[in-house]
C-alpha cells in the first residue's frame, strides 16, 4: 500500500488499510472477493468482505468518487433509498509508482439483488412489471426531493423483496443533481430516460433467451410512465370539491398513507364565495407504514412488509379484544409472543435466505393457501413445518451471512399454538 493512500470517510473503517490498494481492482485475489451477484456496471466493481460485513468497491476518478460520496450522503439525509457510502480512496498507485483509478466504497445493501439475479430461467410478466413499479416509485421520491437522476435504470437499482412486491434502492448516483425543485421538463427527462434505458434492458434479456415469451419489452418499459403519473399526480395534485364533501380531505390523507406515504402540510384554501375547497399536500414523505412498526415495535422493515405485520398486529388487538388498550403496550405483546418466536424458529443455516419481515409475510401467505387447500384453519406451527420444508429450504440466500447470531432456538410449538387461537376468531 502506498504511502500517500487518501481515505475520506465519516468513520474509518481499519479494515480498508489492509485490503490490496497497489493493485488494480480487477486483479485483486479471490480471497477478498465476497462471491455475490453484480448488476451490469460501465464501470470495474467489486464486491469484497470487510470487518464483518460486506462493501461495494468502484474504479472511477477521483472527481466522480468524491462527488458521488457526498451525493449518496445528501440522499441518506432526505430519507432516500439508497446505498450507504463509506468511503472515498484515491492517491492509488502500483508496486512500480503508476497511478491507478480512485475508487468509490459503499457497503452491500443486504438481502437485495440487482435485477438480473432476481429471476433463475426467465423473468416472468408479473415480476417485471413489480420491477418497473418499484422503480417508478423510486423516482418519484427522488423528484419530490429535487433529484434529478439523469441515468435511470434497472441496472442502477438494487431490488429487496416487499411483502410480494419489490422495493428499489438507488445505487449509481454518478449522473444525478440536487436542485430546490425540479421543472416539468426535468421529470418529463428523467422518465425518458428510464423508458428507453428499461426498453434496452429487457430487449437485451429478450435477446438471451431469459425474458418470458409473454413479456413485451417495449409495453413493460411504457408502464413505468403511467404508474410514475398517476402517483405523482397521487402527491402533489391539486383536488377540488365543495365545501359540503370535507370529508374528502381526510380520504385524500388516508389514499396517500395507503400508498406509503406521510403529509407534513396541506394547502387548503377556499374560493370567494365558500362554496369549493382547493387542497394540495406541500410537503410529502414515503414510509408512513414503516415508520409506524419502527415506532411500536422497533422492527425495521420495507414499506409493503410493514403493512403486513401492522395487519397482523390489528388482527391480533382484536382478536383479544385490547382495542382500549394502549397500542404501544399490544405491539409490544404482539411482538413477544408472535413475531419472536417465528423468527426464532427458523433453524440458524436457513435465516440467511430472507429478511425477518419477508419470512413472516410468506408464512402468513403459506397458512393461508395450506388453509384454503385443506378446508380447515391449519395451526402456525404446522404452518411453519411446512413452509421451511417446501418453501424456505429451496430459496437461495439473498444475503451474505457473516457472523450470524449464535445459538439456535426452536419456538416452544404451545407458544406457537397458542397464536392460532386468535387468528381462529378474527
Amino acid at each position: 500500500m502506498s504511502g500517500s493512500l487518501n481515505i475520506t470517510a465519516a468513520t474509518v473503517d481499519p479494515g480498508l488499510l489492509d485490503l490490496p490498494w497497489a493493485l488494480p481492482l480487477e486483479l485483486w485475489p479471490e480471497e477478498t472477493i465476497a462471491a455475490l451477484p453484480k448488476g451490469i456496471s460501465r464501470h470495474v466493481v467489486r464486491f469484497v468482505n470487510l470487518s464483518g460485513y460486506v462493501v461495494a468497491i468502484k474504479e472511477t476518478s477521483a472527481e466522480l468518487a468524491k462527488r458521488e460520496y457526498d451525493m449518496l450522503r445528501t440522499l441518506q439525509r432526505l430519507d432516500i433509498p439508497c446505498v450507504d457510502p463509506v468511503a472515498v480512496i484515491t492517491n492509488r498507485t502500483s508496486a512500480t509508482g503508476e497511478p491507478l483509478e480512485s475508487v468509490l466504497v459503499t457497503r452491500h445493501l443486504r438481502f437485495s439483488l440487482p435485477y438480473r439475479a432476481i429471476y433463475s430461467q426467465s423473468l416472468r410478466p408479473e415480476t417485471a412489471t413489480r420491477l418497473v413499479d418499484a422503480l417508478a416509485v423510486l423516482l418519484v421520491r427522488l423528484h419530490v426531493v429535487g433529484f434529478f437522476w439523469g441515468d435511470v435504470s434497472l441496472s442502477n437499482t438494487l431490488f429487496r423483496r416487499d411483502a410480494g412486491a419489490f422495493a428499489a434502492y438507488l445505487v449509481d448516483a454518478e449522473t444525478g443533481q440536487l436542485y430546490d425543485g425540479l421543472s416539468n421538463g426535468q421529470r418529463e427527462n428523467d422518465l425518458e430516460i428510464a423508458r428507453v434505458n428499461i426498453a434496452g434492458e429487457l430487449l437485451d434479456l429478450q435477446a438471451g433467451g431469459r425474458l418470458d415469451e409473454d413479456i413485451d419489452p417495449v409495453a413493460i418499459s411504457d408502464g413505468i410512465v403511467e404508474k410514475y403519473r398517476s402517483l405523482w399526480k397521487e402527491l402533489t395534485g391539486t383536488e377540488v370539491f365543495d365545501s359540503s364533501e370535507r370529508w374528502r380531505i381526510n380520504q385524500r390523507v388516508e389514499r396517500l398513507n395507503e400508498l406509503g406515504f406521510d403529509i407534513e402540510e396541506l394547502a387548503i384554501r377556499t374560493d370567494e364565495t365558500g362554496t369549493q375547497v382547493r387542497i394540495q399536500p406541500k410537503v410529502v414523505d414515503a414510509g408512513h407504514h414503516s415508520r409506524r412498526l419502527l415506532r411500536l415495535t422497533g422492527l425495521d422493515a420495507q414499506e409493503n412488509q410493514a403493512r403486513r405485520l401492522l395487519n397482523d398486529l390489528d388482527a391480533y388487538r382484536l382478536a383479544f379484544d385490547k382495542q382500549d388498550v394502549d397500542e404501544e403496550v399490544v405491539a409490544h405483546e404482539w411482538t413477544a409472543r408472535v413475531f419472536e418466536p417465528v423468527i426464532r424458529a427458523i433453524p440458524k443455516e436457513l435465516r440467511g435466505k430472507l429478511e425477518p419481515a419477508e419470512i413472516f409475510h410468506q408464512l402468513l401467505e403459506h397458512r393461508w393457501y395450506l388453509s384454503q387447500d385443506s378446508g380447515r384453519d391449519v395451526p402456525l406451527a404446522e404452518a411453519m413445518t411446512s413452509y421451511i420444508d417446501t418453501v424456505l429450504r429451496h430459496r437461495r440466500d439473498e444475503a451474505t451471512i457473516i457472523n450470524p447470531p449464535t445459538g439456535t432456538f426452536t419456538a416452544p410449538v404451545d407458544v406457537l399454538d397458542d397464536e392460532d387461537d386468535w387468528r381462529s376468531k378474527v
